[in-house]
């Protein structure tokens, strides 16, 4: 539910006599419930037709803004988290990249913002949990821009913090978010925003109040009158409800002018040049409902009510358009309530409409396949339509297909590579990149809990558990040595990264890390003896780099070198570190584990005059520089 389950009883009530107030007076140009949701073609009281496109400033970058982290889902689904300067914090935001985005590394293209409802969430936006948006934008030629987050925002600036978020949501799409979409992520200056509910709303509000910034926005059952009687009281209703948030800290007491300055409805004169796509249900039983005890009534209570409100709403902003003079396609259906697969239903629906305003081709351009790709994607019917022709790559050639790419070269031939594999090889630069051409299409591997790609200079290794990560170099040749993904260290959990201190190279994996560096090579540190490593400071700290992997000692015990020295680990005592020195070295003329005094049960520790190491069997102290068995 987008914005809360509201009081069944009078809601029901409620809802079927606007219904009827509105059906019955003729306000809302209603067409014959047909048993479907098509649009009804009588139901626009303003013109259709798509107006010129309005002006559209560059956008200025604003300091401090930044991107601080990037993850890949797929060779076109990335996340973005965005430092913004006026929120104070990370904001995610998800990309749908262009249909074109690999066949054509110079192009520039639109954005289609799209905004969440009420109940928005801190890790996904609800038009990818909820619809088909991501298979449905696969062959449109345009940048979907998803904000991730903003519950009970309205996607507005808020005149107060609340809950401990300060909400500037206005400012960061408008002013902090573009100038990264332009410079990092080939975005030209044409834009549309469409949403649904909460979002719907703020699509138009944030249309009205930045003039030029959006050539086309849609309202899918949004709320579209903020200030009249009751509004601001309802909409306090709502947001307490979805996160217990206080809409005066957005716009202060309903008597405050900002209720006014953010009304959609009062301000749908500054609408004008732009596209504009308006609908709703109007509460009854549609076909995505499920039929309640009372009559005409889905099980869907609150969506009843709210659909109801949309539908009041959005005749009255759609009849002040008309008066004005300003063209939309209003499309009102003749059942429906407030529930994604509606807004999903009108995403499809506005399309057209959206790709001749964005300037856009709405279907496809045809494409064949043949050469050396036929093959493989004949082969590959789950790779399903292609949606460019083939094109130049470095190094070879490759084509986009609705499932993933296939990519070719002289050297490999043509492979398949796609999904999250697709999303790591292309974060870590694609065929320009360290890992070069596929010389396999994906493949399953022998535990069967995962997925690979081998390419020329490593594989990609993904699970549902530990995501996709190449494995390349001295760190994949010692996995090997162990087994791989069946050996003691599992699957990779995270990329190939620098060390903090600069010095080396460390990878994730399930049961611990690779570490390494020109001068000790690749080895790991796993389970307890990782553990232990991190809280001597791993690379960083006295132990340095390991210069060993694991390794089997007397009684079961295991134990792994390092630069600095050594930690051993039993399944009765634990793990404990040893540095080189005098200690160490006495210890080892005794016998080291092995000896009278059997394995360390401390780690080094300083006492007055020098340092001390307790044993199963005794303690060594160095006191002045001399080292005393005891």
């Amino acid at each position: 539910m987008v914005m809360g389950v509201w009081r069944r009883g009078v809601l029901a009530a409620t809802a079927m006599t606007a219904v009827l107030a509105m059906t019955g007076t003729g306000t809302a140009l209603a067409a014959p419930d047909t048993g479907t949701d098509a649009p009804p073609s009588s139901a626009a009281p303003a013109s259709s037709a798509d107006p010129a496109p309005a002006p559209n400033p560059a956008p200025a970058a604003v300091p401090g803004v930044r991107v601080t982290n990037t993850f890949w889902y797929s060779d076109r689904r990335v996340a973005i988290w965005v430092y913004s300067p006026a929120m104070g914090r990370n904001i995610q935001v998800q990309l749908l990249l262009a249909r074109d985005w690999n066949a054509s590394p110079a192009e520039r293209f639109a954005q289609m913002y799209m905004l969440d409802g009420l109940r928005a969430q801190e890790d996904q936006s609800g038009w990818t949990i909820n619809t088909d948006v991501e298979d449905f934008y696969k062959d449109k030629n345009v940048t979907v821009v998803l904000p991730v987050g903003g519950e009970s925002s309205f996607y507005t600036d808020w005149k107060q913090p609340d809950k401990g978020k300060t909400y500037k949501w206005e400012t960061f799409l408008t002013k902090e978010l573009p100038p990264i979409l332009a410079g990092q992520w080939r975005a030209n200056d044409v834009r549309g925003v469409e949403g649904l509910s909460m979002g719907g709303t703020a699509a138009m509000m944030l249309t009205e109040r930045n003039p030029g910034f959006f050539r086309f926005a849609a309202s899918f059952s949004g709320i579209l009158q903020l200030s009249s009687f009751g509004m601001p009281q309802a909409v306090q209703f709502a947001v307490r409800d979805a996160g217990g948030y206080d809409s005066a800290k957005m716009f202060g007491p309903p008597s405050d002018p900002a209720w006014k300055e953010h009304d959609p409805y009062l301000h749908a004169d500054a609408l004008k040049g732009v596209s504009l796509y308006v609908s709703s249900g109007n509460g009854l039983i549609g076909q995505y409902d499920t039929p309640s005890t009372l009559p005409y009534l889905a099980t869907n209570y609150a969506g009843v009510g709210l659909e109801v409100l949309s539908r009041v709403t959005s005749t009255q902003f759609a009849t002040k358009l008309n008066q004005l003079g300003i063209a939309a396609q209003a499309v009102y259906r003749p059942s429906g309530t407030h529930t994604w697969p509606y807004w999903q239903f009108e995403m499809h629906q506005a399309w057209p409409q959206a790709a001749r305003a964005l300037g856009v081709a709405a279907d496809t351009p045809k494409c064949g396949v043949g050469g050396a790709i036929k093959p493989v994607a004949d082969k590959h019917k789950e790779l399903g339509e292609c949606l460019t022709p083939e094109y130049g790559v470095p190094g070879g050639r490759a084509q986009d297909f609705r499932g993933g790419r296939i990519l070719w070269s002289s050297a490999t031939g043509a492979h398949v590579v796609g999904g999250a594999i697709g999303g790591a090889y292309v974060a870590s630069g694609g065929t320009d990149g360290f890992l070069g051409f596929p010389i396999s299409d994906e493949l399953g591997t022998p535990d069967r809990k995962g997925r690979l790609n081998k390419f020329q200079n490593g594989y990609v290794y993904w699970t549902q558990a530990t995501g996709a990560h190449p494995v390349s170099g001295a760190i994949l040749a010692d996995w090997a040595k162990a087994g791989y993904e069946r050996g003691p260290m599992g699957y990779p959990t995270g990329d190939e990264v620098d060390t903090p201190n600069s010095k080396g190279r460390v990878q994730g994996f399930q049961l611990g890390a690779y570490y390494w560096n020109p001068t000790t090579g690749a080895h790991s540190v796993q389970g307890k003896i990782f553990e232990k490593y991190g809280k001597t400071g791993y690379e960083d700290g006295y132990l340095g780099f390991p210069t060993s992997n694991e390794l089997g000692v007397a009684r079961g015990g295991r134990f792994t070198r390092f630069e600095g020295g050594n930690i051993y680990w039993t399944p009765t005592l634990g793990a404990f570190a040893i540095p080189t020195g005098k200690i160490f070295d006495a210890w080892g003329q005794a016998g080291y584990e092995g000896g009278r005094l059997g394995y360390p049960i401390s780690d080094q520790f300083a006492i007055t005059g020098g340092n001390r190491v307790n044993f199963e069997r005794g303690y060594i102290e160095e006191i002045n520089g001399t080292a005393v068995v005891h």
